[in-house]
């Protein structure tokens, strides 16, 4: 019975990994198919939107059986509810993933060439966090999760630097309306991914070390 419960937690890993690699997959192609004014890749990330859904309730599903048939305790509980959040919080990041795929397929009609303020160098740190926190899953790397925490802050300062910017580039007339409605939106979603990305780095603490680390920042 105990090795069965080893399988059914390592099958769990594993469809979340398949999920993060997916999520990361639809994040990376929506920031292309923005640089790259591409409307085949943003199509595409439309699309396999429904995968990443179809396998969210896959494994919402593996969890319940876990959860009602196996009843686990202690550090497995802890991974149990770890991987119900983290399956949450990928899924969620697909879904911005999607809006910033609609954005680019309206930036990609733009008469002119439209600047991407900072949004390339903010895309490539989310990136970053989102590939820490998961390795930090992956190998139980609570400090690594912790550095990927830190970072936030720093993000929702390029949010706030990318709105001032586009308002100044649209009362000089450098910017039309609809181009910078879509530049805010890809750069908030991108904040919002930063933020779920920290919550996966979050989830990563409570699971290494049973702490709580949502609502405060340590050392304040």
């Amino acid at each position: 019975m105990e090795r069965h419960f080893e399988r059914e937690l390592e099958s769990l890993k594993t469809m979340l990994m398949k999920m993060a690699s997916m999520a990361e997959d639809n994040f990376h192609n929506g920031i292309r198919s923005v640089v790259d004014r591409n409307k085949t890749l943003a199509d595409q990330v439309i699309r396999n939107d429904v995968r990443v859904d179809a396998l969210e309730l896959e494994i919402d599903n593996a969890i319940v059986d876990i959860l009602a048939l196996q009843k686990p305790v202690a550090s497995d509980l802890r991974l149990v509810l770890a991987a119900q959040k983290i399956n949450n919080d990928l899924e969620r990041i697909s879904d911005h993933a999607v809006n910033i795929a609609q954005s680019a397929l309206s930036l990609s009609d733009a008469a002119h060439s439209s600047t991407l303020l900072d949004i390339p160098k903010m895309a490539e740190m989310t990136r970053a966090m989102l590939r820490d926190a998961l390795d930090a899953f992956l190998h139980l790397e609570p400090d690594k999760a912790r550095a990927v925490c830190a970072q936030d802050d720093q993000i929702d300062d390029m949010n706030r630097a990318n709105a001032l910017k586009v308002i100044d580039l649209v009362g000089k007339k450098s910017l039309q309306i609809e181009d910078a409605l879509d530049l805010i939106r890809v750069s908030r979603n991108l904040e919002r991914i930063a933020d779920l990305t920290t919550n996966i780095a979050e989830e990563v603490v409570f699971l290494a070390q049973a702490r709580v680390l949502k609502h405060h920042k340590e050392g304040r």
